[in-house]
């Protein structure tokens, strides 16, 4: 590789790529403390592809380009991105090609919020049955809330389309697992001959919409351990007798369930903007990191129950790993689906006659169609990637492939692209 005679921080802060660098990074971390943990934990394969993803990301372990630029000769590395999306790195640009997919998707309505949470109690019978239980929150939601559309009596009497977004941590990286529903303001009818609008500043009743909920989960996870899909730790075989499981369950009805609606909120910009926050999150961003000092990581959270006041939180680091791994989902888990007229084996036909219905969403209103990588970069951070940080030309080039070095099968590949839609 050609020396990087002219990569020279010191004389162009400009031009040092760290200049906006956190302080700290999940990956730091990992890199320090990663190592121990492995060796002290039994891990599952999973977890161990994510931490080595977030290790390498933007190393030369993965390889990458030197950039060259034609006017001055300014040069610097480029490495490549590990592309998890459990990756603190590797957000932003995901989420920018997403949203730039979903604009298409997106109708002259207004739009609502809708947040379903599990009982804490449930957090335990997570842990062993991850997949499991976030599969039936999906789809207790997804007939909680087409149950509502469908009855007259709420108002539509049809059928919705809405996008739903797992989460699973709060601000502490503790479980909190939830689901973030965008719902269009409105059903289509069963015969497609109508678009049936939502009462302007109200979609469902949220008390009603919590007791339909628990029920539908809670007979849905009553019916897995009827059919043995629930695992327990211990032995095989281990695990509550069916009457204990039912006292368990009876506990669960008799509390409230939480579901949480925001007033809608109008333009399909503002829609788009919304969702963004919630796609691509993960369980906390490198600029929530304070430091890491004598095994020690602290970061800054949120705390809702004292005014939303940032605060800060001082973890060992093998608690901050563990809590971090605790919100990585399953290979191949869908975090993000679309239910309705909005899944994807409906939402081409089903989007073309809501459109017939309503109007389209006029070239004014709809977002527009970021197409290149260096332009959603410069949407999203202001940055011309391809402008030369020394001589502020847009002649960056590139002028050398950088290889990264061969990884045994061992080591873990990085994961998938960040987002896989289901309907």
């Amino acid at each position: 590789m050609p020396a990087l005679l002219n990569a020279d921080p010191a004389a162009d802060p400009a031009a040092d790529p760290s200049a906006t660098r956190p302080r700290v990074e999940v990956a730091d971390i990992f890199r320090r403390h990663g190592p121990a943990y492995r060796q002290g934990h039994r891990l599952p394969l999973f977890h161990l592809k994510a931490m080595h993803a977030i290790e390498v990301c933007r190393t030369a372990a993965l390889g990458g380009h030197l950039e060259q630029c034609t006017n001055c000769g300014f040069q610097r590395p480029v490495y490549n991105s590990c592309r998890n999306r459990n990756c603190p790195k590797c957000q932003a640009l995901a989420k920018a090609r997403w949203l730039e997919q979903r604009s298409a998707d997106l109708l002259p309505v207004g739009y609502f919020h809708n947040v379903f949470t599990l009982p804490h109690e449930l957090n335990a019978l997570a842990k062993n049955n991850a997949t499991l239980i976030y599969n039936l929150l999906f789809d207790s939601v997804a007939q909680t809330l087409q149950a509502f559309a469908a009855d007259p009596a709420h108002g539509l009497g049809g059928q919705l389309g809405f996008t739903a977004v797992l989460h699973t941590w709060d601000q502490r990286l503790l479980q909190h697992i939830h689901l973030h529903c965008l719902i269009p303001g409105g059903a289509l009818a069963y015969d497609r001959q109508r678009w049936l609008p939502a009462r302007p500043h109200f979609l469902f009743p949220v008390r009603a919409l919590g007791r339909l909920f628990r029920g539908k989960f809670l007979g849905l996870l009553q019916q897995a351990f009827r059919t043995k899909q629930l695992l327990f730790p211990g032995p095989p075989g281990a695990g509550p007798t069916a009457d204990a499981f039912r006292q368990w369950l009876r506990a669960l009805w008799r509390k409230q369930w939480i579901v949480y609606s925001k007033k809608p909120f109008g333009g399909p910009r503002k829609v788009l903007d919304y969702l963004g926050r919630y796609t691509h999150r993960i369980a906390i961003s490198n600029h929530r990191l304070r430091r890491l000092q004598d095994g020690q990581v602290t970061w800054d959270y949120r705390d809702r129950r004292d005014g939303n006041r940032v605060k800060a939180l001082t973890l060992a680091a093998d608690e901050f790993i563990r809590r971090f791994l605790v919100h990585v989902v399953p290979a191949r888990f869908c975090r993000i689906r679309h239910f309705g007229f909005l899944s994807n084996r409906l939402k081409n036909d089903a989007l073309r006659r809501c459109r017939e219905l309503l109007g389209p969403i006029s070239e004014k209103q709809a977002p527009p169609l970021l197409r290149s990588a260096p332009e959603l970069l410069l949407a999203l951070t202001g940055v011309d990637v391809t402008c030369c940080p020394r001589c502020r030309h847009r002649t960056l080039v590139i002028a050398e492939r950088l290889p990264g070095p061969q990884r045994s099968p061992t080591e873990g590949a990085p994961a998938q692209p960040a987002v896989l839609d289901s309907s």
